[in-house]
């Protein structure tokens, strides 16, 4: 069975996100891997922010927090670097430009260690632009007309709009058009503030505060709500699915 996957649609590092991240770290190694590469364009006082939120979070829960400078594809090479993924419990892509983060990590030393240590058991998580990189479409959702890129794929037929309660609010219609226009075979999921998506490739948990959306092409919504498990298949609407703990 695959490893556990979190598509989190905002609250990295925050409290509200513990039950998440304790889940994920569940029967794994009590050591937390996390890159602030999505925000390696915003500046040094923005990444140390992520990295100083990182720390105190994990170190709050008992885990040894590992973070890890990436800002650009030269950090992204270096073995020192990927050296320290192999045995994490928990890999985790904070916010800032799915886009950036895609093209950064894509096909990189570190990304390939990722995915080894992916497939080894470690957790994966995204937050914000970390849960658009996972998935098929690296964000677009505020020009639907042109998709940003594409992702890194881990959860290859999903699109991921986070933050999508504040983002509907904003922007009605917005989703709409995104999820008309999304690739053959990608279906778009919405995921509101402080949530998170669970599982994968195809069973999630839906964990936090709201909610999950599946959103059709033709502009059907269906909910998700906190505490269901729900089945997201290539090409189907979702179906709701008890399904068993993962290791």
């Amino acid at each position: 069975m695959q490893s556990p996957v979190a598509l989190v649609g905002s609250g990295e590092f925050l409290d509200v996100m513990n039950e998440v991240d304790l889940e994920l770290l569940k029967g794994r190694p009590p050591r937390a891997v996390f890159l602030p590469t999505a925000a390696g364009q915003e500046g040094d006082e923005r990444v140390e922010y992520w990295l100083e939120l990182g720390r105190d979070h994990y170190e709050k829960l008992g885990v040894e927090a590992v973070p890890l400078r990436v800002l650009n594809r030269d950090d992204a090479a270096k073995p020192e670097f990927a050296s320290q993924i192999a045995g994490a419990g928990l890999i985790y892509l904070s916010g800032g430009s799915p886009r950036y983060l895609a093209e950064t990590l894509r096909g990189t030393l570190i990304w390939k260690a990722i995915l080894e240590a992916f497939a080894n058991g470690s957790a994966l998580a995204g937050c914000s632009a970390g849960a658009c990189a996972l998935s098929a479409v690296a964000g677009g959702f505020r020009d639907p007309e042109h998709y940003s890129g594409a992702g890194l794929g881990v959860i290859a037929h999903l699109a991921v709009i986070p933050h999508f309660d504040r983002f509907e609010a904003r922007a009605p219609g917005l989703a709409r058009d995104f999820a008309a226009r999304a690739p053959a075979g990608i279906a778009v999921v919405g995921v509101d503030e402080e949530t998170a998506l669970v599982g994968g490739p195809e069973h999630f948990q839906v964990m936090g505060r709201r909610s999950a959306w599946w959103i059709g092409a033709d502009g059907r919504r269906v909910e998700l709500a906190s505490g269901e498990h729900v089945v997201l298949a290539p090409g189907e609407p979702p179906r709701w699915d008890a399904i068993e703990s993962r290791p």
